[in-house]
């Protein structure tokens, strides 16, 4: 629900998902995952962090996948509620209580404040193996056939958008950016990015249009008809 998506422990939601996917029998042939917005990087994670589940294509829909630096419209919120969780997320979004109860706390990613992004995170830094290498994270992504990733091109709501195709600011600023190919975790193929890149398993798809504003259309002539 709308509250849960704000408010909450992430992992704990992540594990909760993983556990219930894994006793679903319809499943075991594998099947397809498609993330919509914030739910995009975590359904990464369910990946990343459920090797046995046997996911086929990733659809990643808006996703912030280098996190964001700047809040999204939190209307669908009472206003005075969206303002301080807004006023919360940014100054304090890597104090540890913060990660654990405010959901988009755990992808906040400062560039201002990288090493202690990298060290205090308790969701993103870790399933982008910012600080180690764990090698299950690589390997579940490898199995994907497909991982196709939608960039709204005028959208509003995610800062920035190319964290939609895990691009991002470059460290200490927030005007350059850094495309997939030019940042540390693709380079470093720390998440396996550039195997998969070079496999021709990434599919980058640019939409017109504000965040998650796509037609059944267009949704069924460039994602499900070529990747499904």
């Amino acid at each position: 629900d709308v509250e849960h998506s704000y408010f909450g422990n992430v992992n704990q939601q992540i594990s909760e998902v993983c556990e219930r996917l894994s006793k679903d029998q319809r499943l075991t042939d594998g099947f397809n995952a498609i993330g919509f917005s914030q739910g995009a990087q975590f359904m990464r994670a369910v990946i990343q962090r459920c090797p046995h589940i046997p996911i086929k294509n990733f659809i990643s829909l808006g996703g912030q996948h280098q996190g964001v630096f700047g809040l999204p419209n939190c209307a669908s919120l009472e206003h005075n509620v969206c303002n301080h969780m807004t006023r919360v997320i940014r100054y304090g979004a890597y104090l540890r209580f913060v990660q654990e109860k405010f959901i988009q706390a755990t992808y906040w990613h400062d560039p201002y404040q990288e090493e202690e992004y990298k060290h205090k995170s308790t969701f993103l830094s870790d399933i982008n193996n910012e600080l180690h290498i764990n090698q299950t994270y690589k390997d579940s992504l490898k199995k994907l056939e497909n991982m196709v990733l939608v960039k709204f091109v005028n959208d509003t709501i995610v800062s920035p958008q190319e964290t939609e195709w895990f691009g991002f600011y470059a460290p200490g600023q927030e005007k350059q950016i850094q495309t997939l190919e030019e940042t540390d975790l693709y380079r470093e193929d720390r998440l396996g990015l550039q195997a998969l890149h070079k496999l021709g398993k990434i599919h980058l798809i640019s939409v017109p249009g504000n965040h998650l504003q796509f037609t059944e259309n267009w949704f069924i002539d460039n994602v499900i008809k070529k990747y499904l």
